[in-house]
């Protein structure tokens, strides 16, 4: 028997009894590492990430290669800690997914919020509805650097028009934490708006992302569908 043991059994039923409110970060990354590092006193590593990234949330937004330069943190270990972010997300996504009627932009914002948790690259999504407002798909579209994303137009339009949508939402988002669109966020969303209007399919808005809000182009007064009728 490891002389770990203890500490990992009971700081393991302290988590089943009071579960994490009040645990310090330092023992929340020992408990996760306790599951990819056996037979090993996982105190330092968690140290170690703390020192490197500052926080539990940078450490789980970090990429598997980034948690491999981090002494002790192997190929399971990044596999694990970075698991954990996408499960978070995957978890979000999955319950929204029971709102299926999306009726304001307020809606639609709060629906998009879910995927973009955790990205760590700028990130593009086009949610598609129907007549009645109802999700028909969220689908990411590209994923670019830290501080940029393409936006296919062509794909766009080909992705809606395969969905049989009646409007779409276009999100982003800014991973450097500020939601204020750029002057090229409100060109592509008019851009956009006029190649699908040639189908027929509304651009209702374009949700920009980051720190867990977000923007909201129409409601800002920077995009307004029924004045895209020229290219500016």
């Amino acid at each position: 028997m490891s002389i770990h043991d203890g500490h990992r059994q009971r700081l393991k039923e302290r988590f089943l009894r009071e579960g994490l409110d009040n645990f310090e970060q330092l023992q929340v990354l020992e408990l996760l590492l306790f599951y990819c590092i056996p037979r090993q006193d996982t105190n330092p590593i968690a140290h170690a990430l703390l020192d490197r990234f500052g926080s539990v949330s940078k450490v789980l937004e970090a990429s598997p290669e980034e948690l491999k330069k981090v002494p002790g943190v192997g190929e399971n270990a990044a596999a694990f800690l970075s698991l954990v972010m996408a499960t978070g997300r995957y978890y979000l996504v999955n319950q929204k997914e029971k709102e299926t009627k999306l009726k304001s932009i307020n809606e639609c914002g709060q629906y998009l919020l879910p995927f973009f948790h955790g990205r760590r690259n700028e990130t593009v999504f086009l949610l598609c509805l129907d007549a009645k407002c109802k999700v028909l798909s969220c689908k990411e579209v590209g994923e670019g650097s830290v501080n940029s994303a393409a936006v296919p137009i062509r794909r766009i339009v080909e992705m809606a028009l395969g969905d049989n949508a009646t409007s779409v939402v276009l999100a982003h988002n800014h991973p450097s934490g500020l939601a204020l669109p750029s002057g090229e966020d409100i060109q592509t969303t008019r851009r956009l708006s006029l190649a699908l209007r040639a189908v027929e399919i509304e651009l209702v808005d374009h949700v920009i992302v980051a720190d867990g809000d977000y923007v909201s182009l129409a409601e800002s007064g920077l995009y307004n569908p029924q004045e895209c009728s020229v290219l500016i």
